[in-house]
Order: C-alpha cells, then sequence, then structure tokens
C-alpha cells in the first residue's frame, strides 16, 4: 500500500520511476513498517492490560495509537531527514540517487499515513482484548535479554570499555577499507580498445585488429568479438584509424574457468607481445560513461596543463612511467608522447605573385586536392550520397609529387607548387587538446585489483616526489577519482546539516536536550558493525555503501527514539529510575528486535544477489545488516545504562 502510495506521488510530481528508484523501494521495505510495528506492539500492549477495565474495546485502541503518535511521526520524519542529502548530490551519483531519496521519503510518508489511520482500525478488528502471550521466539529472547541486562548494569565500566574498544576497531576498519566512487559492475562483456601508432594506415590497422581477435580466440572463454576501427558514421565518436574498439562476447559462465578477473587475465596474456598494439581493458557502459563525464575512457585521467607541446610530452611520458610503476595500475595510456607525420607547406609570397597566383587562391587549390571539394549529392532512392574531388592519394604520402604538382594561374600559366612554396615531410603531435582555453596532455589508466583511491593516492604522492612541473605547469587528477571526492565532499557538507536538523525534531519531540544527545550518540556505535563488515567482507566504501550508512543511521536514531520516549513515559508515571530503565528496555525489546530484523531480511535478497547491478546491492546490504547488528545490541544494552546516568539531571530527578 506504501509503494503505491509512492508511485501515486512521483506520479502527481512528474517524475518516473526508474531502477534507481525502485531500488530505493527496496531499501525503504525494511523501514516502512516501523511505524506500523511500534502501533501494533502498543496495541497489543494496552489491550492486554485492559481485562479488567471497563473503558471500550476502541478507546484502548485509540489510547494507545494516540500515545505513541509522536514519537512516531518522529521517527518517520528523522528518516526522511537522512535521506535529504542524498538530493543535494551532484553529477552521475545525483542522476543515480536522487530517485531513491524521493522514493524512501515518499513511501515513508505514506507508511506513516497508514500506520495512523489504517492499521488502527485493523487492529481494532483483528486483535482480540486480554493478554495476548509472548510468541516461542520472545519466550526464549526475553529472558536471556534480562541475564544480559542485569550482567551490564552490574558490570557498567566493562560495557563502556567494550563500546569505547568498538569505536577503536571501527577507527581501524575505516583506514584500512579502500574507498572508491562505484563498484565495478560486471556487463557479462568485454571491451577491448587498441591503441596503434597514430601514423598507421587504415590497412594497416585492419590487419592489426585482425591478428588481435585471432589472439582473443585463443582464450576458451570468449566466443566472438566485434571490432568497430576509427569513427563511425555519425561522427560522434572521434576515432582516428589507430584506434579500435573489439567487443568480446562471453561464453556461458558455466563454460569458465574462473572468474572474470582470471579470464580478462588470459585475455592480457593472449595480447602480450603484439607490436605495435597497446590493448585496454574495459566495459561498454562503464567506458561510455567515463568518456562522458571526464572525456577519457580510463578510471584515472591526469590532465597536465602548460603552454609548450614539447614539455607537456616530457611530462606526461614521466607520468605515464610513474603511474605505472604503481601496484594496481593495469593499463596506463597516453598519445601526448606520440607524434605523426604532416606535410608542412611554406608559401612563398614573393614567388606566388611573381606568377600571378594569389596566396588564398593556392590555398584553396591545395585544399580540394588534399581534402576535397563538395561536387554535389548523388540520390539513391532515400539515401543521400555526397560527391567530393580530390587529388590522388599518393600525393597525400609522397612529398616530392606534391611538390611536382601544376597550379593554373589566373593568367594561365602552369606552375609548379615548389615553384611558389616549400613543401617538407615534418613530425608533429597526434592531437591538441584544450580545456578553458589551456593546452593539456592526458594520461589515461586503468585500476584493478585495488581501490581507486588508495591508488591515487599513491600515484599523487610518487609523482610529487619524482616530478618537478616548470613554472606556469600544473596537475589535475580526474576521471572516476574526481567524482568520488566530489561526492564525499557534498556529503561532508550535507550530513552534518542533516544531523542538526534531526537533532531539531528530537528536541522538540521530547523537550529534553540529555536525552536528544543520548540518542544522537548511538549513531557512531551504528557505523562500528557497517565499516567492520565491509571491511571484513573486503568491500570497498563507495556510495552505495554511503547510501547504507545513511540508511543505517536513521534506523539507530528511530530505534533510540522509541527506547528513550518510554523511559521518559514510565517516569511521568511515577517510577523510578532504575525501574522505568529496566521495564522500558524489556518492554520495548519485542519493538526494536521487529524494526531491526524486517529491515535486515528485506536486505538479504540484495546480499545474495548474483545478478547485473547486484554488485552496486551489495555494499550497501552489507553496511545496514552488519551496523543493525552492533546498533540493536547497543541500543538494547548500552542506552539503558546511559540513560539511567545521565537521561536526567538532579533537578529533573527531583521534581519526578
Amino acid at each position: 500500500m506504501a509503494a503505491l502510495i509512492t508511485f501515486l506521488f512521483m506520479r502527481g510530481m512528474g517524475l518516473s520511476a526508474n531502477l534507481m528508484s525502485l531500488g530505493g523501494l527496496a531499501i525503504a521495505i525494511g523501514m516502512l513498517v516501523d511505524g506500523a510495528v511500534v502501533v501494533v506492539e502498543n496495541i497489543v500492549e494496552r489491550l492486554g492490560r485492559a481485562h479488567d477495565d471497563d473503558h471500550p474495546r476502541l478507546n484502548h485502541v485509540f489510547q494507545a495509537t494516540n500515545e505513541v503518535v509522536v514519537p512516531v511521526s518522529a521517527g518517520i520524519v528523522i528518516i526522511a531527514l537522512v535521506f535529504l542529502p542524498l538530493l543535494a548530490l551532484q553529477g552521475l551519483e545525483g542522476k543515480l540517487f536522487a530517485p531513491v531519496a524521493l522514493t524512501i521519503v515518499f513511501a515513508l510518508a505514506g507508511s506513516l499515513l497508514l500506520a495512523l489511520t489504517l492499521v488502527p482500525v485493523l487492529s481494532s478488528f483483528g486483535l482480540k482484548s486480554g493478554h495476548h502471550g509472548d510468541p516461542w521466539i520472545m519466550r526464549r529472547i526475553s529472558p536471556r535479554y534480562r541475564a544480559l541486562l542485569d550482567a551490564a548494569f552490574a558490570r557498567k565500566r566493562l560495557v563502556y570499555g567494550l563500546a569505547t574498544a568498538g569505536l577503536v576497531i571501527a577507527g581501524i576498519a575505516y583506514g584500512a577499507v579502500g574507498k572508491t566512487f562505484m563498484p565495478t559492475m560486471d556487463e557479462g562483456s568485454v571491451i577491448v580498445q587498441l591503441t596503434k601508432l597514430p601514423s598507421i594506415s587504415l590497412d594497416q590497422s585492419v590487419k592489426g585488429d585482425m591478428a588481435a581477435q585471432r589472439a582473443l580466440l585463443t582464450v576458451p572463454e570468449v566466443g566472438d568479438v566485434i571490432a568497430r576501427v576509427g569513427a563511425d558514421e555519425i561522427g560522434l565518436d572521434p576515432m582516428g584509424p589507430n584506434e579500435t574498439d573489439s567487443f568480446v562476447r562471453l561464453k556461458p559462465q558455466s563454460e569458465w574457468r574462473g572468474d572474470k578477473d582470471f579470464v580478462v587475465g588470459e585475455m592480457r596474456k593472449a595480447m602480450e607481445g603484439m607490436p605495435g598494439i597497446q590493448p585496454s581493458f574495459t566495459q561498454p557502459i562503464e567506458m561510455r560513461v567515463s568518456e562522458m563525464l571526464t572525456g577519457a575512457r580510463g578510471d584515472l585521467a591526469v590532465k597536465i596543463f602548460g603552454p609548450d607541446l614539447a614539455t607537456l610530452a616530457d611530462l606526461a611520458g614521466q607520468v605515464q612511467r610513474t603511474l605505472s610503476s604503481i601496484s594496481g595500475a593495469s593499463e596506463v595510456l597516453t598519445v601526448a608522447n606520440d607524434s605523426v607525420d604532416y606535410l608542412q607547406l611554406d608559401i612563398d609570397r614573393a614567388a606566388a605573385g611573381r606568377f600571378g597566383m594569389p596566396v588564398d587562391r593556392m590555398q584553396d587549390a591545395l585544399r580540394a586536392q588534399v581534402e576535397g571539394i563538395h561536387a554535389g549529392i548523388v540520390a539513391e532512392g532515400q539515401k543521400r550520397v555526397p560527391i567530393m574531388i580530390r587529388g590522388d592519394e599518393s600525393l597525400r604520402s609522397d612529398p616530392t609529387r606534391f611538390a611536382d604538382l601544376q597550379l593554373r594561374t589566373p593568367g594561365g600559366i602552369l606552375a609548379r607548387v615548389s615553384d611558389m612554396a616549400r613543401v617538407e615531410r615534418t613530425q608533429g603531435p597526434v592531437k591538441l587538446d584544450h580545456e578553458n582555453g589551456s593546452r593539456f596532455a592526458l594520461v589515461q589508466a586503468f585500476v584493478s585489483g585495488r581501490d581507486l583511491v588508495g591508488y591515487v593516492d599513491e600515484a599523487r604522492a610518487a609523482v610529487a616526489a619524482k616530478i618537478k612541473l616548470p613554472i606556469g605547469y600544473r596537475i589535475v587528477w580526474g576521471g572516476q577519482f574526481e567524482n568520488q571526492q566530489r561526492a564525499s565532499t557534498r556529503l561532508m557538507l550535507v550530513i552534518p546539516v542533516a544531523l542538526l536538523l534531526i537533532f531539531f525534531v528530537l528536541l522538540a519531540t521530547l523537550r529534553s536536550l540529555r536525552a536528544s544527545i543520548l540518542i544522537l550518540l548511538n549513531i557512531p556505535f551504528a557505523m562500528v558493525g557497517g565499516i567492520v563488515s565491509l571491511w571484513a567482507s573486503r568491500e570497498y566504501l563507495s556510495v552505495p555503501a554511503s547510501v547504507g550508512f545513511i540508511a543505517l543511521l536513521g534506523i539507530a536514531v528511530l530505534n533510540g527514539l522509541v527506547l528513550v520516549a518510554y523511559f521518559r513515559q514510565l517516569r511521568t508515571e511515577g517510577r523510578s529510575m532504575t525501574e522505568s530503565v529496566r521495564l522500558g528496555a524489556e518492554r520495548r525489546l519485542r519493538p526494536v528486535l521487529m524494526t531491526a530484523s524486517i529491515t535486515a531480511f528485506g536486505l538479504v535478497p540484495l546480499l545474495f544477489a548474483s545478478g547485473p547491478g547486484s554488485e552496486i546491492q551489495r555494499p550497501l546490504a552489507i553496511v545496514v545488516i552488519g551496523g543493525l547488528i552492533t546498533s540493536t545490541l547497543l541500543t538494547l544494552v548500552l542506552l539503558p545504562i546511559l540513560f539511567e546516568r545521565f537521561g536526567e539531571s538532579a533537578r529533573e530527578t527531583e521534581n519526578a
């Protein structure tokens, strides 16, 4: 029902449901029932105490719902506030995860509406009066929890020490875990990019491609290879004849000898020793996304800005060698220190004037010989073929023939090009790249076998130590690393703002500064399990994992609010602090366990998913499930101890 309300909200706002928004609903599926769980639990408890009461049954349902309206509403608002930082993300991460935040917020709004309206009505029909009895699992858990709570209160210093040790372990795990932008999604296919000498002809390039395809087909896991050399017909992909995209289709995974990394390694071995060909391995979508975001295909794009081409080429070569020497670099490419042959034409204006040949007319005539001139269009049905007239192919490859080419002057005189200009073969750069009016040389690196941020940190230190930049030159580190840095910086700015808003909501709900701070203190302990489980599973801290930490933050605050709000309710009924804490923890054991377990069970399919896209979902599920373990344990054990000691000031205790 909440999911239906979510899509109605999105539809009303003109938003369409996409894959990431459906993934957001999968994240929120465990949170959608939190409000209903608390409402039903309180109704069950109140009906169990109402068998000797003369009040109408419906009145008890109403009173039970009214008791939890404030904490449930505040909890849902807090979880919604937790996900608002995702709306502040920019670039690719913003396009991916903004639908997640909107989906969760809409779903939570629908769940709150149902928890406070439909759920009490259904409870009045479906729940019987009198004590319902505890289920068998709670009959097993409750005595053990009561014993654990007694032991914790008897050994408070030990509990404090274990909690502090957990924070220390989490700090160590955070330093040890790798960091990257997005997990590498297995697309089921491989692209082998072949880079050859810039001066290679199309025929020679095709021959090299055929040799590379034969080498790739020697790998048993390779089904077939489809290659495309140069630019396509539309011209949106500016590639030269020396560049080839080879699309490798793999056989079914059941026929592989190992995992995909093993297969790519075998393909690398097959491509070794091929003269004049430099291969790099990536995936179709991954390659296009990198190109659209940074203009480069590698995981890391190092741009060296400066005025002189020769200096840029030398610096690019040094950076390439430095990056290649660092562990994790699978391929490091640059064309800045490559060169290509040019025919250089220097027109002697005085000589051209003696023959009566205007310089601009001479340039147009020579351009027509090399580039061709448009002479019309041939229509073949719906197909339009342009007609180009240009000189023979040998003119562009033979400086002597080009110099002997005869041109007719406006006066009717025939003159050779060599009589009016100097023609010579020279070498120059493959291409000139500009960004914001500055020249730059590009070095691309593909990283495998380690986290991207760790590789970049080591690479930056090595480049700073080994390469001295001349005055007027600078290095910019981009690619996927740039996206990761932008997302991390953005989250570091907006998450504290969200926490401040959550604190104000807690303060307005509880009207107690001490209680609000105690609930927020539950957050770092919730993060302990998330970061440790991420480290133990050898996953990287990525944007999806950060979304998992955000979800974990909301669940930890909600459970803490449910517990603390009931402690304070018991205190207002006149019970002592010790009795309120013990009784409140025991009575709220079931709703806290239910909210945590339902959320965890909702993410189990993501944890064991193996299809396309599972690489993005798995870190999120690992973080939330691992964090729920420590968060629930510390909420039920540490929070009661802290509330008994710091929950009320001396004046509040005296007034109670």
